[in-house]
């Protein structure tokens, strides 16, 4: 282990700033993984962690000393940092005392499996950072085989994707793609799109979500673009009888997700 950072000014410290912003994660190839149990499911899925910036006095638990000297031990480089200069490096309110660096892994398309009877989440054009994570998190939940970023306009790896997934990031396939590349690519793979509108006449729980599917949810603002609705094998509704037309993008996404569950489980 490396000499403990003291300084809030220091050059690693700046950089980790730095890498909130997602020009200098593209730039350097590189993400932010902070939170014990968003580093401990990176761990174990596997990821290639760099660097694991540690700070004792922030621990919540008696757990991280031994997760730190697992990543150690699969070459992690790990570096003590005091309270004031790990706290100007988190993105959290209340730090929990471990924070890392890994490079960006994969996201191609051939990533999310479509053999046997898959069922995928396809989310395109999600705004927030919170809603993608907190989709991740729904999907691998539900046991989706696999989630697609559909002309995203946040990239997976912002810090606030990681926390919102609480590190399902690293365990349920993901991948990225422009809707016309997405769309092909689960035709010719023999996987049904049912994409999701307010606008639609048929009601979810009428749509068949057995067999290989996927779901496809669109943006709070903008909803689905024309091509997904034009590409799509079908498109269904969330009834909402309520006064508002529309509802959080992760609640739709969990809603059919859940609701594909429910007849996945009574087919089986």
């Amino acid at each position: 282990m490396t000499d403990p950072i003291t300084s809030t000014s220091n050059p690693r410290i700046k950089d980790l700033v730095r890498l909130r912003n997602r020009r200098h994660r593209d730039r350097s190839g590189r993400f932010v993984i902070e939170g014990y149990r968003e580093l401990d499911r990176a761990a174990r899925a596997g990821i290639t962690i760099e660097t694991v910036y540690a700070c004792p006095d922030l621990y919540l638990g008696g757990n991280e000393p031994g997760l730190v000297e697992r990543l150690m031990g699969a070459g992690a480089e790990v570096i003590e940092v005091s309270e004031a200069p790990f706290r100007k490096a988190s993105y959290r309110d209340r730090p929990e005392g471990l924070l890392a660096v890994a490079p960006h892994f994969a996201v191609d398309l051939d990533r999310v499996p479509l053999d046997g009877e898959p069922l995928v989440l396809v989310a395109e054009s999600i705004e927030k950072p919170g809603n993608l994570g907190t989709m991740l998190r729904t999907a691998e939940a539900a046991g989706a085989d696999g989630v697609i970023a559909s002309d995203p306009t946040t990239d997976v790896f912002n810090p606030n994707v990681v926390r919102a997934s609480l590190g399902t990031l690293f365990q349920v396939p993901v991948a990225v793609g422009g809707t016309p590349e997405v769309a092909d690519h689960l035709r010719r793979a023999g996987v049904r799109t049912l994409a999701s509108s307010p606008d639609a006449d048929t009601p979810l729980w009428e749509a068949d979500m057995t067999g290989p599917v996927a779901l496809v949810v669109g943006s709070e603002q903008y909803g689905l673009s024309d091509e997904w609705m034009n590409a799509a094998d079908e498109v269904i509704t969330i009834p909402m009888p309520g006064a508002v037309d529309s509802m959080n993008a992760a609640m739709a996404a969990g809603i059919l997700l859940f609701e594909a569950v429910r007849q996945r489980s009574r087919e089986s």
